[in-house]
């Protein structure tokens, strides 16, 4: 299966430097192209560079990302603004050039780091069924989907085994929790109407400033569907026991909607916790932790 098969985070396809970044600009956006620029981060798909003191470019490093860069492009500007925390709606966008393949942006650059290394408090249980509440709205016809993310689980059914038994053979003590939730979830109806989502809020994709949420980030996952993925959140970047009840009696939805989330959760902890790159096991821990602890 080739879920098993991604565990190690993907090879570039391209090499992005801040030379090829600068030749880019100077193409195309003259005005930008004498900032300083320095590497960000490498993440699964992009590579981030900062530009200057507020600017950022997000650059696809395979051709996978290339294609959820024109997600980005098209949907974040028109979901993104109004909602309560930031995000990196595309400021101008790229075009290939310099042997460099694929559509960039420059984004707003946001202070923060991700919240797998800086937890929010205890208190931001609110903000985060606020930010939810506002993301999950009604979605047009021609909004896309994803076929990974908002589906009915029993689509994801084959893949959650693949992950679960990997999950198993690494490090073993998974067991009957995770698989009672993920069973429950299962048979849950989607009891609720098709809206955005991101698709995708585990921790390297929200940031946190001074233990309150910053932003989030990286929204190539966004489509339509069934929004309990997002609701994973609750248990995928909220530590304290008393933020994640806080945050659930503040987002209305029903016993059958959030019985899907926790297994979306499940699901998110096992592709985590076979992913080769240090953060991601640790993340998929911290859930399988918090889903345990409950509520």
């Amino acid at each position: 299966m080739d879920v098993v098969a991604r565990t190690a985070e993907p090879q570039s396809e391209v090499e992005i430097t801040p030379e090829l970044a600068r030749a880019l600009l100077r193409d195309q956006h003259p005005d930008l192209a004498e900032l300083p620029i320095a590497h960000a981060e490498d993440g699964w798909d992009n590579v981030m560079l900062r530009l200057g003191e507020d600017l950022a470019l997000r650059m696809p490093r395979r051709m996978a990302g290339a294609a959820l860069m024109l997600t980005e492009q098209a949907w974040l500007p028109v979901v993104a603004p109004g909602l309560p925390l930031p995000a990196p709606i595309p400021l101008r966008t790229g075009l290939p050039g310099h042997g460099y393949p694929y559509r960039w942006s420059v984004v707003p650059w946001f202070d923060g780091t991700p919240a797998d290394l800086a937890p929010p408090g205890a208190d931001e249980g609110e903000a985060q069924a606020a930010f939810l509440a506002a993301l999950h709205r009604p979605a047009p016809d021609d909004a896309p989907t994803n076929r990974y993310r908002g589906v009915p689980l029993a689509e994801r059914a084959e893949a959650f085994e693949a992950q679960f038994a990997e999950a198993e053979r690494r490090g073993g003590g998974l067991g009957v929790h995770v698989r009672r939730l993920w069973t429950e979830a299962l048979a849950a109806p989607i009891d609720a109407p098709r809206t955005w989502f991101h698709g995708d809020l585990h921790g390297r994709n929200v940031l946190v400033k001074d233990a309150r949420f910053a932003a989030v980030i990286d929204w190539g996952d966004m489509a339509a569907g069934d929004a309990a993925c997002d609701l994973a959140a609750v248990w995928m970047l909220l530590p304290d026991p008393g933020a994640r009840r806080r945050a659930m009696a503040a987002y209305d939805a029903s016993v059958a909607t959030w019985s899907r989330a926790r297994g979306w959760a499940a699901m998110m902890s096992m592709l985590l916790t076979i992913t080769d790159n240090p953060r991601m096991p640790a993340m998929g821990a911290a859930i399988v932790g918090r889903l345990e602890a409950g509520p």
